[in-house]
């Protein structure tokens, strides 16, 4: 009974095929079938989906095709203000824009890099890694490696500006506390030669210098490239010529800005000496300093360009008035004499070709001190040039009202006593050949923030080129009298103030000039910084020997560039066809 009952029970445990599905009492299952009860619910679930997808299509379709039709046919975007913005900027994924010249050339871009850095906290073995790293990147000693990765600090920078090949090898050293920072690399494909203009950034690539300072926001703000108004093509060819003058008359720098007189456009500038600004080591004071725009200076003779057509203007001198040159003018404390003087009574045009300071001085004194203070300060010599899109600006050193007395009154007729820079001359010369518009100079081309105003008259301005092209036929400016392109001008030589006397052979030599004169288009300034007397020029150091004809040199090379045609008059012809001429009978008798 006992094995029964044990076998009874332990049979419960066990079931026969079929035993395990339990049966009602109506002979009904109690559960279903699993697979079928998944399959219903895969069937629901994609007819769900498709019909939430079909609407999702339906609404898709009626918005970006039925709905867009309608309001393109309410609402022209192209005419919404707010819309083009959007199309003509975006945020940038770089950090700074490219620079262009005027014609679409890159003058300054940046390339993608990486910087090295490490924890050192977490860095083992630093010394075996030094040794690997100073391996991969030469330019990095051992030492140095070691000290950041001995510093007690979580974060150092290892090296900037990785290669690929250098971040592939320390990628393949496996060290989890090496890592790499993306970033950016300024390069400047042309080197030294726009070096004042463009300026440099930092090894944060943040602009230190030049326009990458000044316009910093702008570049790092949108993608779209800065355009500039310098041409590349005349920026090389007058740099050449710049640095052919300075090696030749062993001056100590050099100078030049070509402009564009009808609109204040800068289509050159340069500063010599200059350097490299991809590559900021060694470079000295001299060669980071812009003189186009920081240096004031004195100016010299080319002042009494201004002077003279302040006489003009005020009505207080005529063409036709003379004065008397015969000995020097006595002040109460200043005698001014002419360098080389003629010794006579000279009209208008006289002093400007003999470039008599005394003539020049009684102009002034004749037109007064107070028209003489507003005429300069509408030709912005008063203040820096704003406009310009550079960080280096100088500031005029101007006497103050108090002390601008009649000394004062006629050194600046005849170029001492205020000091500007050569952006200030350009700039006025170019108001005073282009029938008296003040154009602000500018950097950026199609710039809509510039202003400008009337400084005199016309008929004012067309005097002035009567008497500048003087000078170039008959004057100092000789040298730089290119046939064909009618160049006008004025010459300078100014004495450099050495602890507070002035030096008779330190001298700064300039030259003002603008072509064609009988419709101005284009005006050159020049400056060579303590030009050597040499034998070429008799031992003379001023303008005439040494600027205007390097002026001459390069307004000869740059015309056919800014595609200036040759306007050989008939005289002119004349003259040529006389000198073929007897060349021919002379080869002829021979």
């Amino acid at each position: 009974m006992r094995k029964k009952y044990f076998f009874h029970k332990e049979k419960s445990h066990f079931y026969q095929p079929g035993e395990e599905i339990r049966v009602n009492r109506k002979n009904q299952l109690e559960e279903r079938d699993s697979l079928n009860s998944v399959k219903s619910r895969v069937v629901l679930a994609a007819v769900a989906f498709c019909c939430v997808y079909l609407v999702l299509v339906l609404r898709l379709f009626d918005l970006c095709v039925l709905k867009a039709r309608e309001n393109s046919a309410v609402y022209n975007y192209s005419q919404d203000e707010e819309f083009k913005h959007i199309l003509k900027y975006t945020e940038m994924p770089i950090m700074r824009a490219d620079i262009l010249d005027r014609n679409g050339t890159i003058i300054a871009t940046s390339l993608p890099t990486v910087h090295l850095y490490a924890n050192p906290s977490k860095i083992r073995h630093k010394v075996e890694l030094a040794h690997k790293l100073a391996k991969i990147i030469p330019d990095v000693s051992y030492e140095s490696f070691l000290k950041k990765l001995e510093m007690k600090a979580r974060f150092v920078y290892l090296k900037r500006n990785l290669t690929p090949s250098q971040q592939y090898q320390i990628n393949a050293l496996g060290n989890p506390w090496l890592e790499f920072e993306k970033s950016e690399k300024r390069i400047y494909p042309h080197k030294n030669l726009f070096a004042h203009i463009i300026g440099a950034t930092n090894i944060d690539n943040d602009g230190v210098s030049g326009l990458e300072k000044q316009l910093n926001s702008r570049l790092t703000e949108s993608d779209i490239p800065l355009q500039l108004t310098i041409d590349s093509g005349l920026q090389d060819t007058i740099r050449e010529e710049l640095l052919q003058a300075v090696e030749k008359f062993h001056a100590e720098g050099a100078s030049a800005i070509l402009m564009d007189v009808r609109n204040g456009e800068i289509l050159a500038m340069l500063s010599l000496p200059d350097y490299d600004p991809n590559s900021n080591n060694n470079i000295s004071e001299r060669a980071q300093f812009n003189f186009t725009t920081k240096g004031v200076y004195e100016p010299g003779s080319v002042l009494k360009i201004f002077n003279a057509a302040l006489g003009l203007e005020s009505g207080k001198v005529k063409v036709t008035d003379k004065f008397d040159a015969t000995q020097p003018l006595k002040l109460r404390y200043n005698v001014i004499k002419d360098y080389r003087g003629e010794n006579r009574w000279l009209d208008l045009p006289e002093i400007m070709i003999h470039s008599s300071n005394i003539g020049s001085a009684r102009i002034a004194l004749k037109v007064g001190k107070d028209e003489q203070r507003r005429f300069l300060e509408s030709l912005g010599f008063f203040a820096p040039v704003k406009s310009i899109e550079v960080a280096e600006k100088g500031i005029p050193l101007i006497p103050s009202y108090k002390n601008w007395g009649e000394s004062t009154v006629a050194t600046v007729g005849y170029g001492y006593g205020i000091s500007i820079t050569p952006l200030h001359l350009i700039s006025a010369f170019a108001s005073v050949v282009n029938g008296g518009m003040y154009y602000e100079p500018t950097l950026v081309k199609n710039n809509k923030n510039t202003t400008s105003h009337r400084t005199l008259s016309y008929n004012t301005s067309m005097q002035m080129r009567q008497l500048l092209r003087g000078v170039v036929v008959k004057g100092s400016g000789k040298r730089a009298n290119v046939a064909g392109y009618e160049v006008a001008g004025k010459t300078g030589t100014a004495n450099k103030p050495v602890n507070g006397h002035y030096v008779d052979k330190k001298v700064y030599t300039s030259f003002l000039a603008t072509f064609p004169v009988s419709d101005p288009k284009y005006a050159l300034y020049l400056m060579l910084d303590e030009p050597k007397p040499i034998k070429e020029t008799w031992g003379f150091v001023t303008s005439g020997w040494n600027t205007v004809p390097t002026a001459g040199k390069i307004i000869t090379a740059i015309a056919p560039q800014l595609d200036l045609p040759a306007n050989n008059d008939i005289y002119e012809s004349r003259h040529e066809r006389i000198i073929n001429a007897a060349y021919t009978v002379r080869k002829n008798n021979k």
